[in-house]
């Protein structure tokens, strides 16, 4: 019997060997799924759901791929469980590609160097000294224009490009580049991305997007009151003013004549003229409610000149108390405690085929709005996540300027650094620390792969044209050769390519340190009698 019995029937283990190379397939599949959406020329993949409906989405964005991945190999889990690309899209936004295929390639690299008999432990030190190199390596070629502001600026915007040009928007990147660019502006620094909203209307085409400096709400005015408010003085509540008929189904009340329900119904209206009389005594002139605002106090509000607007959402009405400078309340008995929005103007306006509420000179002078118009859901849906990704790439930058060329220049610059460092490492770390060289390299190769370019050929080019100093050359996809960098505008966020090359070593070096998988065997249910 031995000790295979420790484990139940349905319990199983793989040691060793088995355990690792299960591993490495398994991350390096994933890693070979997102591959050919890097870069200019990647491709969208097409996701759908197997639930009702069949949703589908068409994305090419990294993190939303490996989302919807239901894998069953526990070390691909990892390498989207441990969700590096997931948490490099909320702390950087851009890069979640990236990250996954130098993760990958790590591995791929790791799986030849335990082949030859290195031990993890020792290619995982020589990886932390690789990585550790590499970003010195950044750090001395980083520029910072933070001083200059038209520099500055202009660094946005070839980063703002850049990050989209590998996305859906990328034929109109100039003018998204300018809204991103604009929207952030605005934001003064702060990283918080809410109070930029982003409403999707279908129709139109890209092009007509915009940018408009206020706040607008999706919703309509009601009937019989005022299309137009300056100064407005809003209310944000929720709370329900829907109490002024019986309701049939909540209710049960017996009574011996109608007259009676009769007396009933006029009770509730007097309560809620009362609840409206009390809103009005706030010196409003605009009240935007969560919930339902039923006829009758929609009338009273229309008779006092009160902008009435019902069940804005909640996502919507939580932005407009933030960037008008309310709160939202729910009672109304001490009006001085209660905080009120404040906006130049409320008007109606037409986005193609809908009426919108547009609020113009709020009080948080950094919120926007941005409307996004396109051909079909799908588009809009890619193109919000797109811009997403260039509006949290800015944010950091504007935080963090430091700024460096793109399209695989970086990797480059590591590789040829840590390239060096192995040659001046004595051991078997050494081994280690060129394999990370050889995985960094993989980038700009599966940039020019994605292009079908002959990437062998232009990797060369480019390795030799870095062994000058300050070289800006990377790969410039358009024309399909080596480029200068400065001269093309492409720049990308130091923090994001940091974010990248800290995050995959520490996921390669997760799964590396793994020798045994043991599946568990499922709870069973007993039956008590």
């Amino acid at each position: 019997m031995g000790v295979e019995r420790i484990f139940k029937d349905e319990a199983n283990e793989e040691k060793g060997e088995r355990a690792r190379m299960a591993s490495f397939v398994g991350a390096m599949a994933i890693a070979d799924l997102v591959k050919t959406t890097l870069g200019p020329k990647g491709m969208d993949k097409i996701l759908q759901s197997t639930g009702r409906g069949r949703e589908v989405t068409v994305t090419n964005d990294g993190a939303t791929i490996l989302k919807s991945l239901h894998i069953d190999n526990p070390a691909a889990k990892v390498l989207v469980g441990s969700d590096i690309s997931k948490v490099q899209d909320d702390e950087v936004g851009d890069g979640t590609t990236s990250v996954v295929v130098l993760a990958g390639e790590l591995l791929r690299e790791a799986e030849k160097l335990v082949a030859a008999k290195i031990h993890p432990m020792t290619i995982i030190s020589g990886f932390r000294m690789a990585a550790e190199c590499a970003r010195d390596a950044l750090l001395q070629k980083v520029v910072d224009n933070k001083e200059n502001a038209e520099k500055f600026k202009s660094d946005l915007m070839k980063i703002a490009m850049t990050t989209l040009s590998s996305k859906i928007l990328s034929q109109d990147k100039e003018h998204f580049g300018q809204l991103a660019v604009d929207a952030v502006m605005r934001l003064k620094g702060s990283t918080n991305l809410e109070s930029i909203q982003i409403i999707k209307k279908p129709g139109g085409s890209l092009k007509d997007s915009f940018l408009d400096e206020g706040f607008i709400l999706d919703k309509k005015i009601g009937i019989g009151q005022p299309k137009r408010i300056e100064n407005a003085k809003i209310l944000v509540a929720n709370t329900a003013m829907d109490t002024d008929k019986v309701k049939i189904y909540g209710a049960r009340v017996r009574v011996d004549s109608m007259s009676k329900a009769a007396e009933i119904e006029g009770a509730e209206k007097q309560k809620m003229r009362e609840k409206v009389q009390k809103i009005i005594a706030h010196g409003i002139n605009c009240f935007v409610n969560r919930q339902l605002i039923y006829n009758f106090p929609e009338e009273l509000f229309a008779d006092a000149g009160i902008l009435a607007i019902e069940h804005a959402d909640f996502d919507g009405i939580e932005r407009l108390a933030l960037v008008t400078g309310g709160e939202i309340a729910s009672t109304f008995d001490n009006p001085e405690s209660v905080k009120l929005g404040h906006c130049k103007l409320i008007e109606e306006i037409m986005i193609g085929e809908d009426k919108l509420i547009h609020f113009s000179g709020v009080e948080m002078g950094q919120a926007c709005t941005i409307v996004l118009r396109g051909a079909s859901h799908h588009v809009l849906d890619e193109a919000e996540r797109s811009l997403h990704d260039a509006l949290c790439v800015l944010s950091q930058t504007v935080n963090d300027s430091r700024v460096l060329f793109g399209g695989g220049w970086p990797e480059m610059v590591m590789a040829k650094e840590v390239d060096e460092l192995a040659r001046k490492t004595p051991g078997k770390k050494s081994h280690a620390i060129e394999a990370f060289s050889r995985a960094l390299v993989a980038i700009p190769t599966t940039i020019a792969d994605n292009a079908g370019l002959d990437s062998a050929e232009l990797i060369a080019q480019l390795r030799a044209e870095h062994q000058k100093e300050g070289c800006p050359a990377g790969i410039d996809v358009i024309s399909g050769s080596v480029g200068d960098m400065a001269e093309l505008g492409i720049s990308e966020s130091f923090k994001v390519k940091q974010a990248v090359l800290l995050s995959a070593t520490e996921a390669a070096e997760m799964i590396l340190r793994v020798d045994e998988i043991i599946t568990c065997a499922p709870r069973r249910r007993e039956d008590r009698m």
